[in-house]
């Protein structure tokens, strides 16, 4: 196998998006019970929604092959380099295998992890031209994570965890609606009814700014309910206004290329809010 075609396949999972998914269990794991799990634990949580996630980015390549010959012809599938076979087997292997790691945990987290799955299948093959319901099952499966972290360690219905999970909600899905008004040229190819084929640009541009907005009031309610330090205040600080700035930015966007800039920026700013609650969590 070439160098070229194993970073083609590495670029296929999109680590990046992956490896966010893992972390986030992790940090639903450290938010329900106040320190770092088990070393077992959190690596087969990671493991978990890491394979999980990868399985549904692959299939959505996949899926989206006639697509990404316009919107990114460079991407591993359209041009070449990984065939849509290979995907096939790809999404297989990683579906087994983060199922496999959710058995460790027992039936509550197995059976989650078939729900994650099935909404990405579904998503994929069926929801994805929807619209707003395909995005919000997009959402529910981001958001989920952190409630798969609290389930496996027995806390779910732990209140930080369920507003982590509502803010990881609503950030998703202003990226979602977001990144539909960026992609609107590939969306019309393949009849998508998304907000911003809909509605239009600047309006599906603005419900994602509202969506952060919802954010940023979530995150206050820890401060509000006395559930961190003021450790906590000053990464939330910085973390809201990379929020406000880069929506600002993406409202005054023009191209797609300034737009997914601006929201690179938010997703930098929803990662400092990871790094906020579990640093609030266990320094308190």
């Amino acid at each position: 196998m070439s160098k070229l075609k194993i970073k083609a396949i590495i670029r296929l999972f999109r680590p990046d998006l992956s490896l966010a998914a893992g972390i986030c269990v992790v940090a639903g794991q450290i938010l329900a019970i106040g320190k770092f799990p088990p070393w077992l634990t959190a690596a087969a949580g990671f493991l978990t929604a890491f394979f999980i996630s990868a399985a549904a980015i692959i299939l959505n390549d996949y899926f989206d092959y006639e697509v990404d010959l316009v919107n990114a012809p460079e991407r591993p599938l359209p041009s070449g380099l990984v065939s849509k076979r290979e995907a096939l087997w790809l999404t297989t292997a990683t579906s087994l295998l983060g199922l496999a790691s959710a058995l460790y945990f027992g039936v509550a987290v197995l059976g989650l992890a078939i729900l994650l799955w099935v909404i990405g299948v579904l998503y994929n093959w069926r929801f994805k031209q929807s619209g707003l319901p395909g995005n919000l099952m997009v959402c529910l499966s981001v958001a989920s994570t952190f409630l798969l972290g609290g389930i496996s360690t027995g806390t779910f219905w732990n209140g930080i965890i369920w507003v982590f999970a509502g803010m990881a909600f609503f950030v998703d899905l202003g990226e979602e609606i977001a990144g539909d008004a960026m992609d609107m040229e590939g969306d019309r190819k393949r009849g998508s009814r998304s907000i911003a084929i809909t509605k239009g640009r600047r309006f599906a541009i603005t419900i994602s700014v509202m969506c952060w907005a919802i954010v940023i009031l979530l995150s206050l309610i820890p401060l509000i309910l006395g559930w961190f330090g003021w450790s906590y205040l000053v990464f939330i600080g910085i973390t809201d206004f990379l929020l406000v700035f880069f929506s600002i930015r993406l409202l005054k966007s023009k191209t797609p290329g300034e737009g997914r800039n601006a929201m690179r920026g938010v997703y930098i700013g929803a990662t400092l809010v990871v790094v906020a609650f579990m640093l609030g969590q266990l320094i308190k």
